[in-house]
């Protein structure tokens, strides 16, 4: 493919700009993942840096240890129930126990 003197007066500035133009989307993507690191990195500082405070939640006085005893004796009850009720769920077979018809 032979070019003319016309064709590359055309074609040669064209060709540089189409470079200069890939070179700037490089640079650009470049950029953004800098920029989406540092981001990462901030973020990850900051959640590292902060404080989760809990003063006070520790503290149970005696009451409420023993309301909480028998609040935990009717819960575990009310657990077991739930689970015995999910486990009979569980237990029952898609199929197995129905009629089906397969006489066609």
């Amino acid at each position: 493919m032979s070019l003319k003197g016309v064709e590359l007066q055309i074609a040669i500035p064209k060709t540089f700009d189409a470079g200069k133009m890939a070179d700037q989307h490089q640079q650009n993507t470049i950029q953004q993942q800098i920029n989406a690191n540092e981001a990462l990195k901030r973020e990850i500082e900051r959640k590292q840096l902060s404080v989760h405070e809990s003063d006070g939640m520790d503290e149970i006085s005696d009451e409420e240890a023993r309301e909480g005893a028998s609040d935990n004796d009717m819960m575990l009850e009310q657990r077991k129930k739930k689970k015995k009720e999910l486990e009979e769920i569980k237990a029952q077979h898609p199929f197995k126990g129905n009629l089906f018809d397969v006489s066609g």
